[in-house]
């Protein structure tokens, strides 16, 4: 359905115009919304899919604002919500007697969810569900910017049902700023102490060199598998990942090679599946 849509998606420096103008698209009524979603049910209609599209726009916007906090382009954000969006009109029954708007909201939120652990600063950092579950919750739960007490680590890790020690963990990844290296002299918070985390400093030359190699390893391996891409698909991994001064979006990519936003998506994702496979390889 996405294919045959055709709705304004953000584009490159024109984010702040394309949220006024689906601010500016009009409401449906209950009665409007059933009956589109019972024609393009029964018939199959497009048009009646566009209308439901356009007339929630603007949740999505609202939705992918939440998420700005990430460090990932607003109009990405918006265009995967978009793509939820799509897939809620096409799944969503009328005769339920819910509106499209409170059936759309989980699948907005979990494709922006599924990008986000794609592709959120290039590290996997929330591959288990106790992971994924501290991920999305774990900021709207502390009380201010600084580091959680042992108390409420112990708060939060018996609200979401996961251990104390994957609390701290995800939240020195999400913070990224320096944090005491000793805890203090508080025998339980003693074992969620950075220092915890460090390596033996007398480890043994084998494991050094070990080490030393992975890491050559990887480094030249990154550079052959850039190098095993296309002119074209390099060109998107290393202005999306690689740019040190800011990454390009997929809509500037988009705009720049005359193609969708999507399509700028596809390549990624192939170049990138490809970067992997060869990298597990090397090392």
């Amino acid at each position: 359905m996405s294919q045959a849509l055709s709705f304004p998606i953000p584009a490159a420096g024109s984010i702040d115009q394309y949220i006024q103008s689906v601010n500016r698209m009009p409401l449906l009524s209950e009665q409007e919304e059933v009956e589109l979603a019972t024609r393009l049910r029964d018939e199959g209609s497009v048009e009646a899919a566009r209308k439901l599209v356009m007339s929630h726009l603007r949740v999505v916007v609202a939705i992918a604002r939440g998420y700005l906090g990430y460090g990932l382009p607003h109009a990405d954000l918006i265009q995967e919500g978009n793509i939820g969006l799509m897939k809620a009109v096409k799944r969503f029954d009328p005769t339920r007697g819910v509106r499209l708007v409170s059936f759309a909201i989980h699948w907005i939120k979990a494709e922006i969810h599924e990008y986000i652990l794609k592709n959120w600063r290039l590290v996997k950092i929330a591959t288990t569900k106790a992971q994924r579950k501290l991920f999305f919750n774990l900021r709207s739960m502390k009380q201010d910017s600084g580091t959680l007490s042992s108390d409420e680590v112990r708060a939060v890790a018996t609200q979401l049902g996961v251990k104390p020690e994957e609390v701290v963990e995800m939240e020195t990844r999400l913070g990224g700023r320096d944090i005491p290296l000793d805890a203090g002299s508080d025998d339980e918070e003693d074992r969620y102490a950075p220092i915890a985390y460090l390596p033996d400093p007398h480890a043994e030359p084998s494991e050094v060199l070990e080490q030393a190699q992975m890491a050559h390893l990887q480094d030249s391996g990154l550079r052959n598998a850039l190098a095993s891409l296309d002119d074209r698909s390099r060109q998107i991994v290393q202005r999306r990942w690689l740019n040190e001064e800011q990454s390009a979006t997929l809509h500037e990519l988009a705009a720049e090679y005359g193609v969708s936003a999507e399509r700028i998506r596809q390549i990624e994702a192939k170049a990138m599946q490809k970067m992997r496979g060869m990298l597990a390889e090397a090392v």
